[in-house]
């Protein structure tokens, strides 16, 4: 069995400001440090083996903060980047939903169709999700190892490992300083999805691993 524990990096001064982030590397803010040593507490009971984090600021820095109040070690997702958001780095997402309406709701309900001005589709940060996953995996194939993702990254990690739906992205962007467990039974046959209500639905076809057993919130 192998436990990931999925964790949002601790705020930054966009954050709180509403502000569209994206691979724009900020430090931490006071409260985001706050927020780290709040983290460390509450995942001293998860067993932790080893930290992952990609080098964007925030993530890294909460990862290096956890390492250190928890003796762990913590290695580079470096090839793991987040999603460029374009000309909307930088911007107030209510400043997007008053100038671009239309697409604020496309990329409400149906982000892959939408490329933020001048950025990326989720498809190109969704590839990068599905090798860095697939060659986690090959390496943890049982354990508990924590990755350090902001979003949309966490997100598209889930979708990856439980085929959930990616929900509501612009309200993923305000998620940080929590964490949740996906539990991924690595052997045997591939059961479908169970969901925390316990109802099964069958895994994506494309997804990077088709047998999580169990994803439990904090």
């Amino acid at each position: 069995m192998l436990r990931i524990v999925l964790i949002h990096p601790g705020a930054t001064s966009y954050t709180w400001e509403g502000r569209i982030q994206g691979n724009l590397d900020l430090p931490l803010s006071e409260q985001g440090q706050t927020e780290v040593a709040q983290l460390a507490d509450l995942l001293r009971n998860q067993h932790l083996q080893l930290l992952y984090a990609p080098e964007s600021e925030p993530a890294w820095e909460t990862a290096q903060r956890l390492a250190s109040l928890l003796g762990l070690k913590v290695k580079k997702l470096p090839r793991l980047k987040n999603l460029n958001y374009g000309l909307w780095q930088g911007m107030l997402i209510e400043e997007v939903r008053h100038k671009q309406p239309k697409v604020y709701r496309q990329w409400q309900e149906q982000p892959e169709i939408v490329c933020p001005p001048e950025g990326e589709m989720l498809g190109e940060a969704e590839a990068r999700v599905q090798a860095a996953i697939a060659r986690l995996l090959k390496k943890h194939p049982e354990g508990t190892i924590g990755l350090v993702l902001p979003e949309p990254l966490a997100s598209l990690v889930r979708r990856a490992l439980t085929g959930q739906p990616l929900g509501d992205l612009w309200k993923a962007l305000g998620m940080h300083g929590d964490f949740e467990v996906l539990q991924m039974n690595t052997h045997g046959p591939l059961p479908g999805r169970t969901n925390q209500e316990g109802s099964g639905t069958p895994p994506p076809p494309n997804s990077a691993v088709q047998n999580p057993v169990q994803v439990v919130k904090d």
